[in-house]
Protein backbone atom coordinates (compact mmCIF):
# COMPACT_ATOMS: atom_id res chain seq x y z
CA UNK A 1 0.00 0.00 0.00
CA UNK A 2 1.44 3.03 -1.13
CA UNK A 3 -0.23 5.52 1.46
CA UNK A 4 0.17 5.03 5.81
CA UNK A 5 -2.66 8.02 6.70
CA UNK A 6 -5.89 9.88 6.00
CA UNK A 7 -6.02 13.44 7.21
CA UNK A 8 -10.18 14.35 7.30
CA UNK A 9 -11.56 18.02 7.84
CA UNK A 10 -14.51 17.67 10.13
CA UNK A 11 -17.29 19.76 9.08
CA UNK A 12 -19.04 18.83 5.73
CA UNK A 13 -16.02 16.14 5.56
CA UNK A 14 -17.13 13.86 7.96
CA UNK A 15 -19.87 15.30 10.48
CA UNK A 16 -22.39 17.76 9.87
CA UNK A 17 -23.60 17.06 6.11
CA UNK A 18 -23.16 20.94 3.78
CA UNK A 19 -21.38 22.27 6.99
CA UNK A 20 -24.49 24.34 8.05
CA UNK A 21 -23.05 24.88 11.76
CA UNK A 22 -20.46 27.71 10.87
CA UNK A 23 -22.67 29.01 8.10
CA UNK A 24 -26.05 29.78 10.33
CA UNK A 25 -23.42 30.93 13.55
CA UNK A 26 -21.71 33.71 10.54
CA UNK A 27 -25.04 34.84 9.07
CA UNK A 28 -26.74 35.30 12.77
CA UNK A 29 -23.31 37.22 13.63
CA UNK A 30 -23.49 39.54 11.18
CA UNK A 31 -27.39 40.29 11.70
CA UNK A 32 -26.87 41.50 14.99
CA UNK A 33 -24.37 44.10 13.41
CA UNK A 34 -27.58 44.71 11.03
CA UNK A 35 -25.96 43.44 7.96
CA UNK A 36 -27.57 40.21 5.98
CA UNK A 37 -24.77 38.34 4.76
CA UNK A 38 -25.93 35.67 1.57
CA UNK A 39 -24.85 32.11 2.01
CA UNK A 40 -22.76 32.27 -1.15
CA UNK A 41 -20.63 35.08 1.01
CA UNK A 42 -20.57 32.90 3.72
CA UNK A 43 -19.20 29.98 1.95
CA UNK A 44 -16.94 31.44 -0.28
CA UNK A 45 -13.81 31.46 2.60
CA UNK A 46 -15.22 28.68 4.45
CA UNK A 47 -12.50 26.29 5.98
CA UNK A 48 -10.27 29.60 6.89
CA UNK A 49 -9.44 29.89 10.01
CA UNK A 50 -12.41 31.79 11.63
CA UNK A 51 -11.56 35.05 12.31
CA UNK A 52 -9.56 34.89 8.86
CA UNK A 53 -12.79 34.38 7.71
CA UNK A 54 -15.07 37.12 8.86
CA UNK A 55 -12.16 39.66 7.61
CA UNK A 56 -12.51 37.94 4.67
CA UNK A 57 -16.07 38.60 4.42
CA UNK A 58 -15.35 42.35 5.28
CA UNK A 59 -13.46 42.65 2.51
CA UNK A 60 -16.25 41.81 0.25
CA UNK A 61 -17.08 44.71 -1.72
CA UNK A 62 -20.91 44.47 -1.07
CA UNK A 63 -20.32 43.64 2.98
CA UNK A 64 -18.09 46.66 3.14
CA UNK A 65 -20.47 48.75 1.70
CA UNK A 66 -23.26 47.88 3.73
CA UNK A 67 -20.69 48.41 6.78
CA UNK A 68 -20.08 52.00 5.34
CA UNK A 69 -23.69 52.62 4.57
CA UNK A 70 -24.79 51.93 8.21
CA UNK A 71 -21.95 52.86 10.71
CA UNK A 72 -20.85 56.21 8.24
CA UNK A 73 -17.10 54.78 8.50
CA UNK A 74 -15.24 51.76 7.01
CA UNK A 75 -15.09 48.48 8.96
CA UNK A 76 -11.68 48.16 11.59
CA UNK A 77 -9.98 45.08 12.84
CA UNK A 78 -11.32 46.28 15.88
CA UNK A 79 -15.26 45.13 13.86
CA UNK A 80 -13.55 42.12 12.56
CA UNK A 81 -12.84 40.84 16.35
CA UNK A 82 -16.10 41.87 17.46
CA UNK A 83 -18.19 39.90 14.94
CA UNK A 84 -15.76 36.98 15.01
CA UNK A 85 -16.34 36.84 18.90
CA UNK A 86 -19.93 36.43 19.03
CA UNK A 87 -19.45 34.07 15.86
CA UNK A 88 -17.66 31.82 18.26
CA UNK A 89 -19.99 32.45 20.87
CA UNK A 90 -23.03 31.05 18.56
CA UNK A 91 -20.72 28.27 17.23
CA UNK A 92 -20.29 27.08 20.43
CA UNK A 93 -23.79 27.35 21.74
CA UNK A 94 -25.07 24.68 18.65
CA UNK A 95 -22.18 22.81 17.16
CA UNK A 96 -22.67 20.15 19.82
CA UNK A 97 -26.37 19.93 17.27
CA UNK A 98 -23.99 19.18 14.07
CA UNK A 99 -21.98 16.10 14.96
CA UNK A 100 -23.61 13.72 13.27
CA UNK A 101 -21.33 11.96 11.47
CA UNK A 102 -22.41 11.58 7.10
CA UNK A 103 -23.40 9.09 5.65
CA UNK A 104 -20.71 6.43 5.17
CA UNK A 105 -17.86 7.79 7.25
CA UNK A 106 -18.03 5.09 10.40
CA UNK A 107 -17.95 2.15 8.01
CA UNK A 108 -15.09 3.67 5.38
CA UNK A 109 -13.10 4.74 8.28
CA UNK A 110 -13.20 1.27 10.39
CA UNK A 111 -11.94 0.16 6.80
CA UNK A 112 -9.53 1.97 6.16
CA UNK A 113 -7.93 1.41 9.94
CA UNK A 114 -8.48 -2.50 9.32
CA UNK A 115 -6.05 -1.79 5.84
CA UNK A 116 -3.30 -0.27 8.76
CA UNK A 117 -4.19 3.43 8.02
CA UNK A 118 -3.67 5.75 11.05
CA UNK A 119 -6.81 8.68 10.46
CA UNK A 120 -5.68 12.46 11.75
CA UNK A 121 -7.45 15.40 11.18
CA UNK A 122 -7.38 19.23 11.07
CA UNK A 123 -10.52 21.57 11.51
CA UNK A 124 -11.18 25.01 11.05
CA UNK A 125 -12.71 24.78 14.67
CA UNK A 126 -10.92 26.15 18.06
CA UNK A 127 -9.95 23.53 20.35
CA UNK A 128 -13.20 24.78 22.61
CA UNK A 129 -15.88 24.27 19.88
CA UNK A 130 -14.07 20.26 19.75
CA UNK A 131 -14.78 19.69 22.93
CA UNK A 132 -18.14 19.73 22.20
CA UNK A 133 -17.47 17.75 18.68
CA UNK A 134 -15.17 15.45 19.23
CA UNK A 135 -17.04 13.83 21.92
CA UNK A 136 -20.33 13.38 20.40
CA UNK A 137 -18.74 12.50 17.51
CA UNK A 138 -17.54 9.68 19.12
CA UNK A 139 -20.47 8.64 21.11
CA UNK A 140 -22.40 8.78 17.11
CA UNK A 141 -19.45 6.12 16.16
CA UNK A 142 -17.07 8.69 14.70
CA UNK A 143 -13.81 8.99 16.07
CA UNK A 144 -10.06 9.56 14.81
CA UNK A 145 -6.49 8.73 15.74
CA UNK A 146 -5.90 12.68 16.62
CA UNK A 147 -6.97 15.91 15.60
CA UNK A 148 -5.29 19.61 15.40
CA UNK A 149 -7.09 22.94 15.44
CA UNK A 150 -5.83 26.79 14.59
CA UNK A 151 -4.96 26.70 18.38
CA UNK A 152 -2.34 23.93 18.31
CA UNK A 153 -0.63 26.20 15.39
CA UNK A 154 -0.30 29.77 16.88
CA UNK A 155 -3.39 30.84 15.12
CA UNK A 156 -2.15 29.97 11.80
CA UNK A 157 -4.67 27.97 10.29
CA UNK A 158 -5.32 26.87 6.59
CA UNK A 159 -4.45 27.60 3.66
CA UNK A 160 -1.48 27.08 6.14
CA UNK A 161 -0.25 23.30 6.33
CA UNK A 162 0.99 23.27 10.04
CA UNK A 163 -1.81 21.28 11.22
CA UNK A 164 -1.37 18.59 9.07
CA UNK A 165 2.42 18.36 10.23
CA UNK A 166 1.30 17.85 13.44
CA UNK A 167 -0.68 15.13 12.79
CA UNK A 168 2.22 13.65 10.77
CA UNK A 169 4.32 14.28 14.05
CA UNK A 170 2.28 12.92 15.86
CA UNK A 171 0.94 9.95 14.59
CA UNK A 172 4.58 9.15 13.56
CA UNK A 173 4.19 9.53 9.60
CA UNK A 174 7.31 10.05 7.74
CA UNK A 175 6.90 11.24 4.05
CA UNK A 176 4.08 13.39 2.95
CA UNK A 177 3.74 11.96 -0.27
CA UNK A 178 2.34 8.47 1.62
CA UNK A 179 -0.20 11.30 3.06
CA UNK A 180 -3.96 11.67 2.19
CA UNK A 181 -5.79 15.22 3.04
CA UNK A 182 -9.42 15.14 2.54
CA UNK A 183 -11.56 17.74 2.55
CA UNK A 184 -14.82 19.76 1.41
CA UNK A 185 -13.66 23.69 0.79
CA UNK A 186 -11.34 25.18 -1.32
CA UNK A 187 -9.28 26.20 1.93
CA UNK A 188 -8.81 22.20 2.43
CA UNK A 189 -7.52 21.91 -1.07
CA UNK A 190 -4.74 24.52 0.01
CA UNK A 191 -3.82 23.11 3.28
CA UNK A 192 -2.86 20.04 1.64
CA UNK A 193 -1.25 21.19 -1.77
CA UNK A 194 0.82 23.98 0.60
CA UNK A 195 1.65 20.59 2.90
CA UNK A 196 2.72 18.70 -0.38
CA UNK A 197 0.30 15.88 0.76
CA UNK A 198 -2.40 14.20 -1.92
CA UNK A 199 -4.95 16.35 -1.58
CA UNK A 200 -8.92 15.38 -2.30
CA UNK A 201 -11.95 17.51 -2.45
CA UNK A 202 -15.14 15.60 -1.33
CA UNK A 203 -18.51 16.50 -3.24
CA UNK A 204 -21.59 15.16 -1.58
CA UNK A 205 -22.70 16.83 1.51
CA UNK A 206 -19.91 19.49 1.35
CA UNK A 207 -19.75 23.40 1.97
CA UNK A 208 -19.21 23.90 -1.36
CA UNK A 209 -21.81 21.80 -2.32
CA UNK A 210 -23.51 23.79 0.20
CA UNK A 211 -26.84 21.89 0.49
CA UNK A 212 -28.31 19.47 2.99
CA UNK A 213 -28.95 15.71 2.73
CA UNK A 214 -32.46 16.42 1.70
CA UNK A 215 -32.39 18.96 -0.56
CA UNK A 216 -29.70 16.90 -2.52
CA UNK A 217 -31.76 14.07 -2.78
CA UNK A 218 -34.61 16.10 -3.81
CA UNK A 219 -32.64 16.87 -7.00
CA UNK A 220 -33.32 15.03 -10.51
CA UNK A 221 -30.38 12.85 -11.54
CA UNK A 222 -29.41 15.31 -13.86
CA UNK A 223 -29.56 17.80 -11.26
CA UNK A 224 -26.96 16.02 -8.90
CA UNK A 225 -24.90 15.43 -12.03
CA UNK A 226 -24.26 19.10 -13.16
CA UNK A 227 -23.73 20.18 -9.25
CA UNK A 228 -20.81 17.03 -8.99
CA UNK A 229 -19.16 18.37 -12.07
CA UNK A 230 -19.74 22.41 -10.63
CA UNK A 231 -18.00 21.44 -7.41
CA UNK A 232 -15.38 19.03 -8.88
CA UNK A 233 -14.13 21.65 -11.18
CA UNK A 234 -13.62 24.18 -8.43
CA UNK A 235 -11.61 21.30 -6.29
CA UNK A 236 -9.49 20.78 -9.23
CA UNK A 237 -9.09 24.56 -10.37
CA UNK A 238 -7.96 24.97 -7.16
CA UNK A 239 -5.45 22.16 -7.16
CA UNK A 240 -6.97 19.21 -6.08
CA UNK A 241 -5.18 15.90 -6.88
CA UNK A 242 -8.40 13.76 -6.68
CA UNK A 243 -12.15 14.25 -6.29
CA UNK A 244 -14.41 12.24 -4.76
CA UNK A 245 -18.26 12.01 -4.67
CA UNK A 246 -18.58 10.69 -1.19
CA UNK A 247 -15.83 9.06 1.34
CA UNK A 248 -16.14 5.72 -0.27
CA UNK A 249 -13.90 7.10 -2.61
CA UNK A 250 -10.88 7.40 -0.63
CA UNK A 251 -10.96 3.11 -0.49
CA UNK A 252 -10.35 3.22 -4.14
CA UNK A 253 -7.14 6.05 -4.01
CA UNK A 254 -5.83 3.67 -1.10
CA UNK A 255 -6.07 0.30 -2.79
Amino acid sequence: MKFDAVIFDWAGTTVDYGSFAPVKAFIEAFEEFGITPTVEEVRKPMGMLKIDHIRTMMQMERISNLWTEKYNRSWTEEDVKKVYDLSEKKVIEIVGNFATPKPYVIETVKNLKDLGLKIGSTTGYTDEMMSIVVPKAKELGYEPDCWFSPDSTNKMGRPYPYMIFKNMEKLKLQSVSRVIKVGDTISDVKEGKNAGVVTVGIIEGSSQMGLTEEEYNKLTDIEKEKLCEKVSKEYLDAGADYVIKDIRGILDLVK
